[in-house]
Formats: structure tokens, sequence, C-alpha cells
């Protein structure tokens, strides 16, 4: 028994159309595989810069501050006119709690 030509063109085109499916189905299961990947990456970068940015306005705000900015300039060694720079040999090399400087990224 030999089965009709229609019939076999419609057999082919649902092997046809199912290969086709399953090649989709698989793509998109690779494409959302890779993007949840690089969203991921994505927001640990935004993290990253939100988290940068934050030490940057918190830099901003001690710069405008005339009092840190003093505390700074003496720090560093810097001196008021009139005033008379008095060096101490047995001072430590590191500076006191009071000379923390802003980090930037």
């Amino acid at each position: 028994m030999r089965l009709p030509l229609t019939m076999m063109v419609t057999w082919l085109l649902l092997l046809l159309g199912s290969v086709q499916l399953t090649f989709q189905i698989g793509n998109n299961l690779y494409r959302s595989w890779i993007w949840r990947g690089e969203t991921t990456e994505v927001k640990a970068r935004v993290a990253d810069l939100q988290g940068q940015l934050r030490q940057i306005k918190a830099a901003e705000q001690a710069a405008a501050d005339p009092d840190y900015m003093q505390t700074l300039a003496r720090c560093q060694g810097f001196v008021k006119p009139g005033e008379t720079l008095v060096v101490a040999t047995n001072a430590p090399d590191v500076p006191a709690e009071t000379c923390t400087i802003q980090p930037l990224p």
C-alpha cells in the first residue's frame, strides 16, 4: 500500500515544522540564559558605579567644608600665615585619626 503524495508532503512539512520549532525553542532558551548572565553583570556594574558616585558626593561635600579643608591642609604640613612651624623629631610617620582623607574611586 502506497501513501498518497499529499499525505507524504504533509508529513514532510510536519517534520520540518517540528525541527524548526525545536530550533526556535532552543534558541530562545539559549538567549534567555545569555541575557540573564549579562543582566547580572550589568546590575553588578551599576551597583559599583552607584557606590563610586556616593564616594564622589561625600568627597565633594567634604571639600565644601572649610573646617575639613583646614584640617586636611594641616595634616599635609601647611601652616597659616604668621604661624610658626614646629617639627618634632620623634613625631610618628602615621598621621593622627583626624587626618582621614575622603577616598576617590
